[in-house]
């Protein structure tokens, strides 16, 4: 019996989702290289990372139908635990950090920028791979996203001062909500609409669902080869920013851990908890760094860093993750919710 185009198609996606995690290294290994290569077209590199980025959300919010992220929203302990780990946990451990940060004022608020902000993408592949409940995490990510717009300058006040506060703006926040969630959200609702009525809608939905490896990789890629020049004409400042990425994802997880037990969350709740704490939103962000005075263009390299070192760490997490928070069996199923 012979299989059909569906069938093959489902089998190159089931292939790349079993190798994501070495071909997410490779696509940054491959970014570092064009970036390298051709420093000159990290301009135009730079103009394609929103679209590229909003295709992978379009096609991360086509994989969970609209009724399970209503009934994700009403979740109010996961929502609640969330909330909790990314505006109350996290900026208690980045204002412990700051004083022990470079002095240089670029290299601080590159820092805090992305520190301070909860990632709202790539989060949702790596708490899937660890089993973490992503459908409710992805449910959460509109509120992270419009709440760190709210709160991100509260925080840097409160931190930097209002003098540094002042420069960075909330109106790439707004430009970033709508392209890469009002808009990917929409068309992902109008193509299952689409795919529940007709099957060429079905046949469409099977084939962008299986680009979210690809995607990843294009992602990653744009990323690393517009920004990696600058890391690499500032080594010596972006290195000494490393430990503390590092420190901060070693923290983390002891901390979501506590905040998904003090909240009663199921092991999955609490894994994808782990991850949205330990996870920042530095593809997002990066136009916030980019858009800063002059004088402070090692922002977008720090950021950019982070980048780097949260991807090898996302590797050990999905890993790490699922043997802290190992699934209950003996006592039979974990019916929290």
């Amino acid at each position: 019996m012979q299989s059909g185009p569906g069938d093959r198609v489902s089998s190159v996606a089931a292939v790349l989702e079993r190798h994501q995690v070495v071909l997410y290294v490779a696509a940054i290994g491959a970014g570092a290289v064009i970036g390298l290569g051709i420093p000159g077209g990290a301009t135009v590199l730079e103009h394609a990372i929103n679209p590229a980025l909003a295709a992978l959300l379009y096609v991360t919010f086509l994989q969970v139908p609209a009724r399970t992220l209503v009934a994700a929203v009403r979740d109010v302990r996961f929502m609640a635990a969330v909330l909790t780990v990314n505006f109350v946990v996290v900026p208690v451990v980045v204002a412990a950090m700051f004083g022990f940060l470079p002095s240089d004022q670029a290299v601080r608020i590159g820092v805090l920028l992305v520190l301070l902000c909860p990632c709202v993408d790539y989060v949702i592949v790596f708490s899937g791979l660890a089993g973490g409940d992503n459908h409710r995490l992805l449910a959460a990510t509109p509120a992270l996203l419009l709440l760190q717009m709210a709160v991100l300058p509260l925080f840097l006040v409160l931190i930097l001062g209002s003098e540094l506060a002042d420069i960075v703006e909330v109106g790439p926040f707004v430009e970033a909500f709508v392209v890469l969630i009002v808009i990917p959200l929409t068309l992902a609702w109008l193509t299952q609409w689409w795919s529940a009525r007709h099957p060429a809608g079905q046949r469409f939905s099977l084939r962008a669902s299986t680009t979210m490896v690809p995607l990843m990789m294009l992602v990653l890629t744009l990323v690393v080869a517009s920004q990696f020049p600058k890391v690499d004409d500032s080594l010596s400042e972006v290195a000494a920013v490393v430990p503390f990425y590092v420190l901060f994802l070693a923290i983390m997880p002891v901390a979501g851990i506590g905040v998904g037990r003090m909240f009663g969350l199921a092991t999955p709740a609490r894994r994808a908890v782990v991850f949205s704490g330990a996870t920042r939103n530095s593809l997002v962000v990066l136009p916030l760094a980019l858009a800063l005075p002059a004088g402070l263009e090692l922002a977008a390299a720090v950021v950019v860093t982070q980048t780097l070192v949260e991807v090898i760490g996302m590797v050990v997490y999905v890993r790490l993750v699922p043997r802290l928070l190992p699934q209950p069996s003996a006592q039979g199923p974990d019916t929290r919710r």
